[in-house]
């Protein structure tokens, strides 16, 4: 499916610095590469990650693995080195909307919270180059803060099917993009981001993406946001910030 049109073009930004080093950014790649995926195919065992889908062949595929980092994070990566939201690769055509995947991955954050998260309690987040120390994509997949989800909730009327002007997020502003769907999602959030927003290839490394779980009036969909780093300015490009990795005062308990 094609990504939304829309009446919003982001307007011009300050000047990036030079992208950052990430002297351990293989680290990742080095697991899914090195240990889950042969281990997949040797054994019929993705250890150590969760999950390894390469049916449709390692260029398609894609890992899950617990990240170390809170109670129920976990982090989905493409089996193929792809870097990161820069790599032209996810915006070639067949490519894999790994944020499809990603979405029903949070049946692995209810079993380690030992509880029922509402859609509306689950983000998926892309951190932008300055925001990130892994030179391999992967999405965040955790709850989403209580006061960003409340917030989404309040503006929730205002977001349509074409991009929003910026609304502010844990004191930034992102721009929002409504799309419907329930266990799918049917459009590719890179592409709605370049697409959408016009931003040219050259600076998609400076985006991050958050995907938000949404109950609008008239069914399940979602909030797409994005934001553009601003180093100059102590903004990284980090959307993970708008995930909370202790899942404070979320779900209901089974």
């Amino acid at each position: 499916m094609s990504a939304p049109r829309s009446a919003m073009v982001a307007p011009p930004a300050p000047a990036l610095p030079p992208p950052p080093v990430h002297p351990n950014g293989q680290v990742l790649w080095g697991i899914v590469n090195g240990k889950c995926v042969p281990d997949q195919q040797a054994n019929g065992k993705p250890d150590p990650c969760a999950e390894v889908a390469i049916g449709s062949g390692v260029d398609k595929g894609y890992a899950v693995l617990k990240d170390r980092v809170g109670a129920s994070q976990y982090l989905v990566m493409p089996t193929r080195l792809i870097t990161g939201i820069e790599d032209p690769q996810l915006r070639a055509p067949g490519a894999t909307n790994y944020f499809d995947p990603a979405w029903r991955v949070r049946r692995l954050v209810d079993q380690r919270l030992g509880t029922t998260l509402t859609r509306d309690d689950v983000g998926i987040a892309v951190n932008s180059i300055y925001g990130r120390s892994q030179d391999l994509l992967h999405l965040h997949v955790d709850c989403l803060r209580v006061d960003v989800r409340d917030d989404l909730h309040r503006q929730l009327a205002a977001i349509g099917r074409r991009w929003s002007a910026p609304m502010t997020l844990a004191g930034h502003g992102y721009y929002a993009l409504r799309i419907d769907g329930d266990d799918s999602v049917p459009t590719d959030p890179f592409d709605a981001l370049a697409k959408g927003l016009n931003v040219p290839s050259a600076e998609m490394g400076a985006w991050t993406l958050v995907l938000a779980g949404a109950t609008f009036t008239d069914g399940p969909g979602f909030v797409l946001l994005a934001a553009r780093a601003d180093p100059a300015d102590g903004y990284d490009g980090s959307g993970e910030d708008l995930q909370d990795h202790q899942c404070a005062g979320h779900g209901t308990v089974r």
